[in-house]
């Protein structure tokens, strides 16, 4: 399997998520791991064991938060922590990285910004696609993920996830 040239800004949620599921491994294939300063502090402090996982080489990077005043009014109409705000504004000094989030608010801060943008379950998912992990094992996953992850996802949004990804594996 070819390694993508392709680099990955992350937020810690995913960073959390992915650890907690035992699926880290799976951003392993980017170019570059990017994670900002104020975001490696936050993993550390919540998850120390994500930012030293074994194959998965992660770079911290220093940011400076974007003093740009339409950044800053986005910042504080969707409340973006610290974190995103770091996330986001190293994304403009790599245009063409794909965010990794999974908060909603820097989602749309970051589509907004023409940015793009994937999360927790984005990732699980495209493991299928690079033969990282079978749909058996990715279906799994996503049903026990309320229990073995503090990524919070409304019930609803993941039956709907689950069910639309088994109607395209066959129920496996």
């Amino acid at each position: 399997m070819s390694r993508p040239s392709l680099d990955v800004v992350c937020d810690a949620g995913p960073l959390i998520h992915l650890h907690e599921l035992d699926c880290l491994e799976l951003v392993a294939d980017f170019q570059t791991v990017l994670v900002p300063g104020q975001v490696w502090r936050e993993v550390e402090y919540h998850r120390p064991d994500a930012l030293e996982h074994p194959g998965v080489e992660i770079q911290q990077v220093s940011t400076s938060i974007s003093e740009d005043v339409s950044f800053q009014a986005l910042v504080r109409a969707l409340t973006l922590d610290l974190g995103e705000q770091a996330a986001l504004s190293l994304m403009a000094s790599h245009p063409d990285a794909v965010l990794l989030t999974d908060d909603a608010a820097a989602r749309l801060a970051a589509r907004g910004l023409g940015y793009r943008v994937h999360g927790s379950i984005g990732i699980l998912l495209r493991a299928i696609r690079r033969q990282q992990r079978t749909p058996h094992e990715v279906l799994s996953l996503l049903r026990d993920l309320p229990s073995r992850s503090t990524l919070h996802i409304r019930a609803d949004l993941l039956e709907e996830i689950i069910a639309r990804g088994e109607s395209e594996t066959g129920g496996q």
